[in-house]
């Protein structure tokens, strides 16, 4: 699947900024199933430098600095980017149990690379409350697979989707208690659920394909990577209960949100601001 997607991001100063320095994380990931046939950062006003580079997770940063002074300013990305479908069966039949135990053991890179996304992270700490919920799925020698799925199914049914019901500073215990937010929450309940069973989750951001019955299509999107040893990495999208596909464009990934913001930074001067984003995911074929 062929997609174009144009990510804009504006902000209104009440007064004007004297100097900001920015990085974004706005440039599709290079993968096996996603091949990137265009991609740009454009910034208004224009910057004095603008660098590109890899994060610790390999995730395409691009950082940019402005000195003059300036009441608004608009970061924009745009990208031709091409989806495909994973090939095979989405993973093995490993119960969770044999796949707790291999990564406590890490008997190969992929799964010492993959140790450290069982722990707690900015966003999300593993609380009793979390793990009585994973317990519910993740009955003993169940394939990883069907716990996975079983528990994205039970956040997608417990948990109601609500835009505006909370914020970035909205805590996991929070979105626990009133049951309610959006695919950011619902990404860091799984992996937290996740990883209270020692197992491996890490947080995935990007676009989904809109479509009438698609919650999660604007402004951005999030879901789950869960690791299987011996197969690798598979998504779940507890949001829209599936597993992810060629409907999802991946943008970055890390251990929650606050290692994957699409756009952050720092100012002087600027009194309140405005903030307003806009995506357009379109299919081309």
């Amino acid at each position: 699947m062929l997609f174009h997607v144009m990510h804009a991001t504006r902000y209104t100063y009440e007064i004007p900024v004297s100097h900001s320095l920015n990085e974004v994380r706005l440039i599709p990931r290079a993968l096996p199933v996603q091949e990137i046939r265009r991609s740009e950062v454009q910034v208004q006003p224009e910057p004095a430098f603008m660098y590109y580079r890899k994060d610790y997770y390999g995730n395409d940063l691009s950082s940019f600095e402005l000195f003059e002074k300036h009441d608004q300013l608009q970061i924009t990305s745009e990208s031709m980017v091409e989806v495909s479908a994973p090939a095979g069966a989405p993973a093995s039949s490993i119960s969770w149990n044999e796949a707790q135990t291999a990564i406590a053991e890490q008997p190969d890179e992929a799964t010492i690379e993959a140790s450290e996304f069982i722990y707690n992270s900015p966003h999300v700490s593993v609380t009793p409350e979390l793990d009585g919920y994973a317990r519910a799925s993740f009955v003993s020698g169940r394939p990883l697979l069907d716990a996975a799925q079983d528990l994205m199914h039970r956040i997608h049914t417990d948990f109601k989707y609500r835009p505006q019901s909370t914020s970035i500073s909205t805590t996991l215990p929070e979105v626990m208690k009133h049951r309610r937010g959006v695919c950011q929450d619902f990404a860091h309940v799984m992996i937290g659920a996740v990883r209270s069973q020692r197992l491996a989750a890490r947080y995935v951001s990007g676009y989904v394909r809109p479509g009438p019955k698609v919650q999660g299509a604007q402004p951005s999107h999030a879901w789950v990577s869960v690791f299987f040893p011996g197969s690798g990495w598979v998504s779940f999208d507890p949001t829209n209960d599936l597993i992810v596909s060629d409907s999802h464009i991946t943008l970055a990934w890390g251990r929650d949100y606050a290692d994957v913001t699409p756009v952050k930074g720092i100012s002087l001067g600027g009194g309140s601001q405005r903030v307003e984003v806009e995506v357009y995911v379109q299919p081309l074929g």
